[in-house]
């Protein structure tokens, strides 16, 4: 029997892999294991969590505001529950230095997760990290993985498209294009250029940093016949899948107060044995 540290270097290979094959990695958002094994049963080659789901889902705004102990009994369970290579959206990681970034890594690593999101905002502040503090960040973390003998993907977030707005759209791409490039020179597996939709700049920075690039599925992005030929890696859905759970609670609760929805309700329902068969005895 393969040992857990064996399986779990075996899944961050496979997830390096999924970034380097021609086609694009689309990672959905979950929040919990249920989440993941259904994603897993229909067919999806890995999955990813939300920051924003995980903390709102369990009572928290986001921001770090789910205590990192509760996070990685999370993202333990999460993991333990599928087959396929998890990441973890952890923000900054918890970590207000660099020794306390190694320490909360390890955590991070021993909870079975094969990659993480890495962003470059301040979470005390409006603004985000100089790249010279971002780039030694990354550094460590890579490092710490090199060390614990993982090959932990680090998909590094860039919050420049939804920080900086003081800067044109063409400053926010050169911005960006500079932080890939110091980012990948510091170790970074992937780049997570968030919320920015124009072809060209999408583009660009796939070109001009040789990272594989990471984009949100949001309105206005090119589709995906057109993402794929200019060879964007991965697409996420953020806190996407959650936010439509939500609507369809909210609209037929809203409908049931008023005496309305009963249909609506009582239809479509997943079975209980089909959920029930998603979680492994």
């Amino acid at each position: 029997m393969a040992s857990p540290h064996h399986i779990q270097t075996g899944k961050e290979e496979l997830f390096h892999r999924l970034h380097h094959n021609g086609r694009i990695l689309l990672l959905p958002n979950i929040w919990d294991p249920l989440g993941a094994a259904l994603l897993e049963r229909l067919g999806y080659a890995a999955v990813a969590t939300s920051s924003s789901a995980m903390s709102l889902s369990n009572g928290y705004r986001d921001g770090e505001k789910l205590p990192f102990d509760e996070l990685l009994k999370i993202l333990k369970r999460i993991a333990a529950t599928v087959k396929i290579p998890v990441s973890a959206d952890v923000e900054t990681a918890y970590a207000a230095s660099n020794t306390a970034l190694k320490e909360n890594i390890k955590k991070l690593i021993d909870t079975g997760i094969a990659g993480i999101n890495f962003e470059d905002s301040r979470h005390d502040a409006s603004g985000m990290l100089s790249i010279e503090e971002q780039s030694e960040k990354i550094a460590v973390v890579k490092k710490t993985s090199n060390d614990a003998g993982s090959c932990l993907f680090l998909n590094a977030r860039v919050d420049v498209y939804i920080k900086r707005n003081d800067l044109s759209d063409s400053q926010k791409l050169a911005e960006t294009l500079k932080r890939g490039q110091a980012y990948k020179a510091a170790g970074a597996d992937g780049l997570y250029p968030i919320f920015v939709k124009d072809k060209k700049h999408i583009e660009t920075i796939v070109k001009e940093t040789g990272l594989p690039v990471n984009i949100t599925l949001t309105s206005g992005i090119p589709d995906f016949e057109t993402l794929e030929s200019i060879g964007l890696a991965r697409l996420s859905y953020a806190s996407g899948f959650f936010k439509t759970s939500v609507f369809a609670m909210k609209n037929i609760a809203e409908k049931l107060l008023r005496g309305e929805g009963m249909d609506e309700a009582t239809a479509n329902i997943v079975p209980s044995d089909y959920l029930n068969g998603l979680i492994s005895e």
